[in-house]
């Protein structure tokens, strides 16, 4: 029996490029979800300032991330764009005891992520190439060239493999984030029929 079969909840790691939506998607679901109190959308602990960008996300400095690293405040932990990420310890607890939580990860931390939670369902958010470019660029975070070394990065294929689902955002969110609720439901159901 795996460590997923044993307890009731269910970690579902959303993923994909930047400029994907994967914010707006997750942001689209918590508003559905809003009154469910087994479902929690994890706030990231991040070294990058509490006013850069859509996520709203616990702020610290590298040196603080350190310590809380240290001191085990994390269930996962991992480096990507110059920034630290921080998914707090209390999600493994809350997944032990039934819920189902919704963080945004990385691809490169899914390994990380399996190893602490065990079996784990992986959302893709992906988009067209041309939307990909046109989101980064109304962003205004970065400079054309970042943006293009951004969407010529290489990063783990993760969409295909157990608990992968992919949902493509180039159209309209709510096309996408109704695939993203119903997978959600889908996992409550099963969790419910496990428990």
């Amino acid at each position: 029996m795996s460590a997923f079969e044993r307890r009731r909840g269910a970690l579902v790691v959303v993923v994909g490029p930047s400029g994907a939506g994967k914010d707006s998607v997750m942001g689209f679901a918590a508003q559905h979800f809003s009154d469910c109190h087994d479902v929690h959308f994890v706030r990231r602990v991040i070294t990058r300032p509490s006013d850069a960008g859509s996520e709203v996300h616990e702020s610290v400095s590298e040196d603080d991330f350190l310590d809380m690293q240290k001191d085990g405040a994390f269930a996962v932990f991992w480096d990507a764009h110059g920034l630290k990420y921080g998914i707090p310890s209390a999600v493994l607890q809350n997944v032990r005891a039934g819920m189902t939580a919704i963080v945004n990860g990385s691809r490169g931390a899914l390994p990380a992520f399996r190893e602490t939670f065990g079996d784990i369902a992986v959302v893709v958010v992906t988009a067209e190439a041309s939307v990909l470019a046109k989101r980064l660029a109304e962003r205004g975070r970065e400079s054309e060239e970042e943006v293009l070394r951004r969407l010529s990065r290489q990063a783990p294929d993760v969409t295909s493999g157990p608990g992968v689902s992919v949902i493509d955002n180039s159209g309209r969110l709510e096309i996408a984030g109704n695939r993203f609720v119903e997978l959600v439901e889908r996992l409550r159901i099963d969790a419910d029929h496990a428990a």
